[in-house]
């Protein structure tokens, strides 16, 4: 029977979860306390402060959900949604694709817009979806984990808002990896997951919600009633006790956000951009063309086609095992011929990324030094 001081060391450069940082595996091994305990109240009002300041909110309610980010997307359902809203879901991924599920479970009335996997949706299509006056809400994946694309949401906020619907957004790979302002695009309410440019293990849903969307709370859920959640999180007083929230997990995030505000926001998007274009150059010499176009590219993920000919499963494989790296490979209508590969907080430098190129060129026959060059000189 294995046991966990055999699990191998990796170096996670997939779709996630993405490299722990030491710091974040210390404050994991901190003595835990009680989840009504005043020294840990103190751990949570400064965990809300900077998720407002990394999501860019004014949001009072922002917090972590004791859940990983599918959690997250299952919150927004629960509480957001009410049977039979109509509510438009922009599909251009498996994201979108599991949001629309999600909904329709629920008994929303789902009209889906979709996009070729691969690029990004036209505003105007979304736009006139919302058009109907019985539009409730309007959904995007700002983030598509499965493509590497990024949805512009630019304008979304006004359309949705002339119908007195909710602007909901999916920022599970794009926060503090790509630039996004949530209030300065008028989004109501997103989730996130800890997992991805955060560097924090996977087991918690960074949530923000507003006042337009605390108006309409669903209170369906018992584990996501997110007014029990605001008692707990936000209480003038005494908290009220809803559920025993990860105490550990709250540290590492605690730890994580401090790393983002010590690097600063906006000088950590932009090495998330630059750590994009380098690894991009690189894999561009080895045969791997970027899925997304340029202007529709996710920083914080790099999703590429794989050259011709090439059995990238094996691949993969050989990369996993014997030089101890992980890369995703392609979801649905891309599989086996797309890799994904995670440009997110520690996986985005220089190291790292000359590990993998120097590795994959060897695992695919190209050209070594062409490559590692190409990637220096996107650092340079």
């Amino acid at each position: 029977m294995p046991t966990v001081s055999e699990v191998p060391e990796r170096l996670l450069l997939g779709s996630g979860p993405s490299p722990v940082p030491e710091r974040i595996l210390k404050a994991l091994s901190h003595p835990t306390v009680g989840h009504l305990d005043p020294a840990f109240g103190e751990i949570q009002d400064d965990v809300a402060a900077m998720l407002r300041a990394t999501m860019k909110t004014d949001n009072k309610v922002t917090f972590p959900l004791s859940a990983t980010g599918s959690g997250g997307m299952q919150a927004m359902v629960d509480t957001l949604v009410a049977p039979g809203d109509r509510v438009v879901v922009g599909v251009h991924g498996a994201f979108g694709g599991r949001m629309a599920d999600a909904l329709g479970r629920a008994g929303a009335d789902v009209v889906k817009v979709e996009q070729e996997w691969g690029r990004a949706i036209e505003t105007e299509r979304l736009v006139d979806a919302v058009a109907d006056p019985a539009t409730r809400a309007l959904f995007v994946v700002h983030g598509e984990t499965s493509t590497g694309v990024a949805q512009p949401l630019d304008g979304l906020a006004e359309a949705i808002h002339a119908r007195d619907g909710l602007f909901l957004v999916d920022c599970v790979t794009s926060l503090a990896g790509h630039a996004l302002a949530l209030d300065e695009a008028g989004v109501d309410a997103a989730f996130s997951g800890t997992q991805k440019c955060i560097n924090v293990p996977p087991g918690l849903a960074p949530f923000t919600v507003g006042d337009r969307g605390l108006e309409r709370l669903q209170r369906r859920s018992w584990y996501f009633d997110l007014q029990a959640m605001v008692d707990y999180w936000f209480a003038d007083g005494p908290r009220a006790y809803h559920h025993t929230a990860p105490i550990n997990m709250i540290y590492a995030l605690h730890e994580g956000l401090r790393i983002v505000q010590e690097e600063g926001l906006e000088a950590r998007w932009a090495r998330h951009a630059r750590a994009h274009e380098a690894l991009r150059s690189a894999f561009g010499v080895l045969g791997f063309e970027r899925l997304a176009p340029d202007g529709e590219q996710l920083s914080s993920l790099l999703a590429v086609r794989v050259p011709d000919g090439l059995d990238e499963a094996p691949v993969r494989g050989a990369l996993l095992k014997e030089d101890g790296i992980e890369v995703s490979g392609g979801l649905g209508p891309l599989a086996g011929a797309a890799w994904r590969i995670g440009v997110m907080g520690e996986g985005a430098r220089p190291e790292p990324q000359e590990r993998l190129v120097r590795a994959t060129a060897r695992r695919t026959g190209g050209d070594e030094a062409a490559a590692v060059r190409a990637l220096e000189e996107g650092w340079a």
